[in-house]
């Protein structure tokens, strides 16, 4: 304590240096901070993303990520056939379309419809009431809703398009039931959604009973549901939250991971070159005192102590102010990485875990260590009686 005390009393006898140091460690501490958020940050996310939707097992026809995939025939049966394995709670199939809303002030506003088979929905409602599968009932988003400025109860005509072939069907007049969210609609996407006989009514192909995908819920182990159906659709791929969320790190989401590791690598490097840099500076400044300090009676130990507690108030409190610096910095960057194509609305780049900031700490206390070894160095092998008389010719 009183070394940390004496360390102190030599940083304010040098307030221009010491301000310096501790707000480039703020600095770097904070991209550091934010470095280690984005490492699992967008994984933790759609971990809890996928888990807020209530399904834990997903189906389609390949491996691939839906709206990719070909789309799978008879959803109406496969859904019943999954409903009716033991440890399944409730099954729903959708297909996605694609939707042009007209509102009679220039372009028609584009957006994607999903209709939906079975009697669990995957969307959540906000404002007025869910459908009640009448063929003219749709629930519409919050853009849509707020973009046209409706109500439930308004009306809207759409035109929808259900293949790859640019035509759309005939405009066709929906009701809006109620405005809802839906669970990975796209930032400033628009969504609405029905019924599949409403989709294939609006696409004039009623008899299709085609979809994109099946949603799960299992009332026991995920794993082993997966496995059900794969028994009794053997051409059909069921995957658990925990597989898509593998095949979704795989397909991108290393990128930032590995961006992460270089720039926390650069910015702990920076910071251990700072405080290094600051402290042998000050060190060699003072070397007639710590040498004067040496002949009263300060031990090796003691001297090399002070140098060390200087570098670890530098380093904690720059430390601490990067925590909300480094918070303020992530919500301005989510905000950003946001507007990037197909990114879900509820997805967030950087989210808090206990894990980052134990490791961000760790990185700080290793980074105010090794930076001050070079100094304690210096003051270790000091020559008390040549500094001394160096200091009285010069």
């Amino acid at each position: 304590m009183r070394a940390l005390a004496f360390a102190a009393r030599s940083l304010t006898r040098q307030p221009a240096r010491a301000t310096l140091g501790m707000l480039g460690v703020a600095a770097v501490g904070a991209l550091l901070f934010d470095m280690l958020l984005l490492s699992e940050g967008m994984i933790v996310s759609m971990r809890d993303l996928l888990d807020r939707t209530g399904f834990d097992v997903r189906v389609t026809t390949t491996p691939e990520m839906p709206r990719t995939a070909p789309r799978m025939e008879n959803a109406t049966e496969t859904v019943d056939a999954i409903q009716k394995l033991p440890d399944v709670r409730t099954a729903i199939a959708i297909r996605f379309a694609d939707v042009a809303i007209e509102h009679g002030q220039g372009e028609p506003l584009t957006g994607t419809f999903q209709g939906i088979v079975g009697a669990s929905r995957p969307w959540t409602v906000m404002k007025g009431r869910d459908l009640h599968d009448t063929a003219a009932e749709i629930v519409i988003n919050r853009i849509l809703a707020n973009d046209l400025h409706l109500e439930p109860g308004a009306a809207i005509v759409a035109r929808t398009s259900c293949d790859s072939s640019p035509n759309a069907s005939l405009p066709v007049t929906f009701h809006v039931s109620g405005i809802v969210s839906f669970p990975f609609e796209l930032a400033n996407e628009i969504m609405i959604g029905g019924t599949l006989a409403t989709l294939e009514r609006a696409c004039g192909d009623v008899t299709r009973d085609q979809a994109d995908m099946v949603l799960v819920t299992s009332t026991g182990p995920s794993d082993a549901v997966a496995t059900a159906i794969g028994r009794i659709r053997p051409d059909l791929r069921a995957a658990t939250n925990a597989q898509m969320l593998g095949r979704v790190e795989q397909g991108g989401f290393t990128y930032f991971r590995q961006i992460s590791t270089v720039l926390t690598t650069v910015t702990v490097a920076f910071a251990l070159l700072l405080i290094c840099v600051l402290l042998t500076v000050s060190v060699n400044q003072r070397l007639g005192e710590i040498a004067a300090l040496r002949a009263l009676g300060f031990s090796r130990r003691r001297v090399v102590a002070d140098v060390l507690c200087e570098s670890a108030l530098i380093v904690g409190t720059g430390g601490l102010l990067s925590l909300p610096l480094g918070a303020l910095l992530a919500m301005w960057l989510d905000r950003i990485l946001k507007n990037l194509p197909n990114i879900p609305a509820d997805l967030h780049f950087f989210v808090f875990e206990p894990g980052a900031l134990l490791l961000h700490l760790t990185l700080l206390v290793v980074t105010a260590f090794v930076a001050a070894l070079y100094p304690m160095q210096i003051v270790a092998r000091l020559p008390i009686a040549a500094t001394l008389r160096s200091e009285v010719i010069s």
